[in-house]
């Protein structure tokens, strides 16, 4: 629904955003599906990539002022006083704001953060291209440094065709990681190769995707760590067979009632560890946005009015989404 609703005023702690744009995550279209063991809001305003421009701060607010470009991200607050806020494991708080889902989120003009979590961005970015950052680049460069691997070595990178995936293989190469791209078409083929794979493996005309993987790497005894962004829980049940021994599975990808199953034999016995990784701290933030602001970083996106935003979560349902969409919250 496109409709009018209040412009909300920021409590003391908080900051009021005119949001510019916002990009279009798949967790949007689970959010509005309910796919998720997690209540939303009702009435929701979804979305959680917004970049803008701050307009009002809270009383309490310090650090931020009237002027200052600031993002709105999928981990909206958290109570700060907790083990794990305590320990900059914020997106672990047992009782988070999430924006787009138990809080009012970006795809709207105007949105509500908590001046502890919004993205500090410098003055002169480009607000469209920067709005995937938000989401998309943090967390496929937090799940990257939970991979643990180092430059020089292979990770695969399962959906990388899509939005996160087109970053991560970007984020990976200025990390030093050499990246093999799996994902269906020649059309998202194009897209990683532009992004800075080293190889592309399409499991829709791949006759055995375990060893062809395990091809691209030059021992033949496949990659070093895998990151997951797939919204299809198969190739979360393939991972394992192809990352070498010893080798690390990163699960970041949320697909509906999805299951993770491995041969507990191959797990003992080749010491692989297979663990998931939720959205960046406040860290993992500034870090993402540096590599963006050193132009290492380009977001593929293409942008469309918020009354369009229909079109795109058909297009998701579809898998015909290459790269990110980016909604103008004016049109």
């Amino acid at each position: 629904m496109y409709k009018k609703i209040p412009v909300a005023k920021p409590g003391p702690d908080e900051v009021l955003v005119n949001i510019k744009y916002s990009g279009v995550c798949h967790t949007d279209l689970h959010a509005m599906m309910g796919d998720w063991p997690i209540p939303t809001k009702i009435p929701l305003v979804g979305g959680h990539e917004g970049s803008g421009v701050v307009v009002a701060v809270g009383e309490l607010v310090k650090d931020v002022k009237v002027g200052d470009l600031a993002g709105l991200k999928w981990l909206n607050g958290s109570c700060m006083s907790c083990s794990y806020c305590r320990q900059s494991d914020e997106p672990l708080c047992g009782e988070p704001l999430i924006s787009g889902y138990t809080v009012d989120g970006t795809f709207q003009q105007y949105a509500i953060g908590k001046a502890a979590h919004v993205a500090r961005i410098p003055q002169g970015t480009d607000l469209q291209e920067v709005a995937p950052i938000l989401c998309a680049g943090i967390t496929v460069y937090k799940g990257l440094k939970e991979s643990g691997i180092r430059p020089g070595q292979y990770i695969a990178v399962v959906g990388a065709g899509g939005g996160l995936g087109s970053l991560a293989l970007q984020y990976a190469k200025a990390m030093g990681l050499h990246a093999i791209a799996i994902d269906g078409g020649a059309d998202k083929g194009k897209l990683c190769n532009e992004s800075g794979a080293v190889a592309y493996v399409d499991f829709m005309s791949s006759k055995n995707l375990v060893e062809e993987v395990k091809r691209q790497t030059p021992d033949g005894l496949g990659p070093h760590a895998v990151l997951l962004l797939a919204v299809q829980e198969k190739p979360f049940q393939q991972a394992t067979e192809y990352v070498r021994a010893r080798g690390t599975v990163v699960c970041i990808g949320l697909p509906a009632n999805a299951f993770i199953k491995a041969s507990v034999f191959d797990t003992v016995t080749r010491m692989i560890t297979i663990k998931g990784s939720y959205v960046g701290n406040r860290q993992d933030t500034a870090e993402a946005l540096e590599f963006y602001s050193r132009g290492l970083i380009h977001a593929p996106f293409k942008v469309i009015g918020l009354s369009k935003l229909n079109d795109v979560y058909e297009l998701m349902h579809q898998g015909k989404i290459a790269g990110r969409y980016v909604v103008d919250t004016s049109k």
